[in-house]
């Protein structure tokens, strides 16, 4: 039995991609339109060493009005986090849910100033409830595995 106390630090953090689209410029400066905002939010996971794991969220943002893209901004923020000494069903919930929340407010300003430096008003993230979204998964994998064991 190890008596080892639980270890969880940031190592570091970092854009690992950002990537901004504005297609239609410069005629898109002109349009008086609001676009449509559509965010899409994802996280993942990898083991890069012993106790050792990159978590990177990417956010993508986009903006359009009809069929007329006003921009597309996509940014991968990454951690590098020391998780050691956690029970094992502790892990996953660690990395799928307190790692993104620190992550997050540094995409959220990335994408914001993204956003901004392509030449549109910046797009304020809402906030994210990452455990909900986790527990929503896990949910999900759950039916999926009762609907195969049913057939």
């Amino acid at each position: 039995m190890s008596d080892e106390q639980p270890v969880f630090s940031i190592e570091k953090i970092y854009v690992k991609d950002l990537s901004i689209e504005v297609p239609n410029a410069p005629q898109i400066f002109l349009e008086r339109e609001t676009p449509s905002i559509e965010v899409q939010i994802q996280s993942t996971a990898n083991t890069i060493g012993e106790g050792m794991y990159e978590v990177a969220l990417t956010v993508t943002v986009s903006a359009k009005e009809g069929e007329k893209a006003f921009f597309l901004v996509e940014v991968v923020k990454a951690g590098i986090f020391q998780v050691r000494n956690v029970p094992e069903g502790d892990l996953e919930p660690i990395l799928a849910v307190a790692c993104p929340n620190i992550l997050f407010p540094y995409a959220r300003e990335t994408v914001s100033d993204a956003i901004n430096r392509a030449g549109f008003p910046p797009v304020i993230l809402a906030p994210v409830n990452f455990e909900s979204l986790y527990q929503q998964r896990l949910m999900e994998q759950q039916q999926g595995e009762s609907r195969i064991q049913l057939q």
